[in-house]
């Protein structure tokens, strides 16, 4: 088991488990053979081998070539075994509806679960209440009392809540939702997404008037110009990253059992549209590992990746068995539809050790041909689970039936990948690097994790290339382009604010293709990007067929997780 001292940090810090004093009695090699023996149970109910599976689920995270998500690492084999990292819940337009939602989202935040919502159901600020004769105080301020409740409560005494909040583009409180985050206090525990149509795209392009409409008469209450929400929307996006989109209508093409109701909402990083009362188990297959050489270069290892993915569908499987449920409505949701989402990390050191730059369409090349590869074996692995364990239960009214037995309604999802990215040593998601050399900033209760990437280190080490003023400027600015390093080299290690948006985009929609839920990717930008830059990006993801998109301009908010550069006063204490 080769861990970063990063790694090691994160999981003293989260995952291992403590005795009443607080002193650490797991190691984590004890960690993964926990939730490998944990995990591995869900066999016995088929009539497979636990101890067969537990070794092989062993072997599988403790080399590093996956890992499952957060809860699942952090509960498995425990007396609470809530092993989600993610979840969708309704709200409803009453007091008492919306309380409910408030104590189900906090035992979920709690159980170190994440959870999005769609308050498009609420009636709008002001509105007249018959039952009480007052005004109602509209979505927003019910988001801030989640915010509150989200606060307060740690999860799992782990890990800190996270919400998605999602407005539909035609509620009438659309315009204060889409401000919401302009004061950098207000609603700190949500990211929070526009959720637009084709139609109100369309209308922005013909510069028509668009309609806001009351959600239980269903009457227009006003119209306004589509560009000028448009505008609102990509300038609030430039100030502070925040509102993204999530595009309904491609939400909804791609749901697997529409028999079921309408998708309009995902988990608090947008791979996973769920349905209300639906939760998803994820896990990442770590690319970097599966680069090997070949005749004296580098290649892919397709063999021992397909393998990989085979029996990370199983582990995610049996992690559907093996949860125990918050709710009973969500064991039933989880349970009728089976989703799981397997996704990738480490794509861009993946690329590194090729030798093929992120900006450049070998790469977008590679990766549709890589995310088809895993979405093909997927969905094998999903397809002989059914000989042993039957279709998902509510197979027979979804889009697959009668031609395709499946045992899981959705296999694969690009997840971010941050925590469980600096476990497996290697790159977030499918995210180019953000820097060469960088720091996390108030982490783990106000840390800071300083990182070298070795992978980078490594081949200008071998060749010859890793001069003082080479790692000065590595660690000074998180980048080699005011280097005299060889263009060819510059290109391969450019990073995330050196690439430019349209690259970025190209890689999400590459992977988006081939996968079945969705993918989480930021588009980050340099400070100097304009608002138009972003309006380009949301008008390009939609043609591109994306479910959704966030952005985030480098500084526009006084406190950011990732920093590029090691050379700072805290990290020199």
């Amino acid at each position: 088991m080769n861990l970063t001292p990063n790694a090691i940090t994160v999981l003293e810090s989260r995952y291992l488990l403590r005795d009443a004093d607080g002193v650490l009695h797991e190691t984590p090699e004890q960690l993964f053979r926990r939730v490998a023996n944990a995990i591995a149970m869900g066999e016995k109910k088929f009539g497979g081998d636990p101890l067969k599976y537990a070794e092989a689920f062993y072997e599988l995270m403790a080399s590093l070539r996956f890992l499952p998500n957060s809860p699942t690492l952090m509960n498995a084999g425990l007396e609470k075994q809530q092993l989600s990292a993610c979840f969708v819940l309704p709200v409803e337009d009453s007091l008492e509806g919306i309380f409910d939602t408030l104590k189900e989202a906090a035992l979920i935040h709690q159980s170190g679960g994440g959870t999005g919502f769609n308050f498009s159901k609420i009636r709008p600020k002001n509105d007249f209440i018959p039952a009480s004769g007052g005004t109602a105080s509209g979505p927003v301020s019910f988001m801030e009392l989640f915010d509150a409740s989200t606060e307060r409560i740690k999860q799992g005494g782990k890990r800190r809540g996270a919400n998605m909040g999602i407005l539909n583009c035609d509620h009438p409180d659309v315009e204060e939702f889409i401000s919401a985050k302009t004061d950098v206090n207000r609603l700190r525990n949500f990211n929070i997404s526009v959720g637009v149509y084709d139609a109100f795209l369309d209308a922005v392009k013909k510069k028509a008037a668009w309609p806001l409409i009351h959600p239980n008469t269903r009457k227009t209450v006003r119209e306004i110009p589509a560009v000028q929400l448009w505008d609102s929307i990509i300038d609030h996006a430039w100030r502070t990253g925040d509102p993204g989109l999530v595009f309904l209508d491609a939400l909804e093409k791609a749901n697997p059992t529409p028999a079921q109701g309408v998708i309009n909402c995902t988990n608090p990083c947008g791979e996973v549209p769920l349905l209300p009362f639906e939760a998803c188990n994820l896990g990442s297959v770590n690319l970097s590992l599966f680069v090997i050489s070949r005749e004296g270069k580098p290649a892919i290892d397709i063999d021992a990746l397909g393998e990989t993915v085979m029996l990370a569908v199983r582990f995610l499987d049996n992690v559907v068995e093996q949860n125990q449920y918050i709710l009973p409505q969500i064991e039933k949701t989880v349970r009728g539809n089976r989703k799981i989402g397997l996704g990738v990390m480490g794509w861009a050191e993946m690329l590194i050790l090729l030798g093929i730059p992120y900006a450049s369409e070998e790469a977008i090349a590679l990766g549709k041909k890589l995310m088809k590869f895993i979405n093909e074996v997927a969905k094998e692995a999903s397809h002989a689970l059914c000989a042993e364990r039957g279709t998902f239960p509510e197979w027979i009214d979804s889009v697959y039936a009668p031609a395709v037995p499946l045992r899981n309604a959705t296999r694969t999802a690009i997840a971010p990948t941050g925590t469980i990215g600096v476990i497996a040593g290697t790159s977030p998601s499918i995210e180019p690097l953000f820097a060469l050399a960088f720091r996390r900033e108030n982490v783990l209760g106000h840390k800071t994790l300083v990182e070298e990437n070795s992978v980078v280190t490594k081949l200008l080490g071998e060749k010859k290339l890793l001069s003082e003023h080479v790692l000065k400027k590595m660690r000074g600015e998180g980048h080699v382009e005011n280097t005299d390093l060889p263009a060819e080299l510059k290109l391969l290690l450019k990073t995330a604010q050196h690439i430019g948006p349209h690259w970025h985009l190209a890689h999400q929609a590459a992977f988006q293709e081939f996968t079945d839920n969705a993918v989480s990717k930021t588009i980050n930008l340099p400070n100097s990007a304009a608002r138009e830059d972003i309006a380009q990006i949301y008008s390009k993801a939609r043609d591109l067929g994306l479910k959704g998109i966030t952005v985030f301009r480098d500084g526009c908010k006084p406190l950011q997780v990732m920093n590029a550069g090691t050379s700072c006063e805290v990290c020199a204490t």
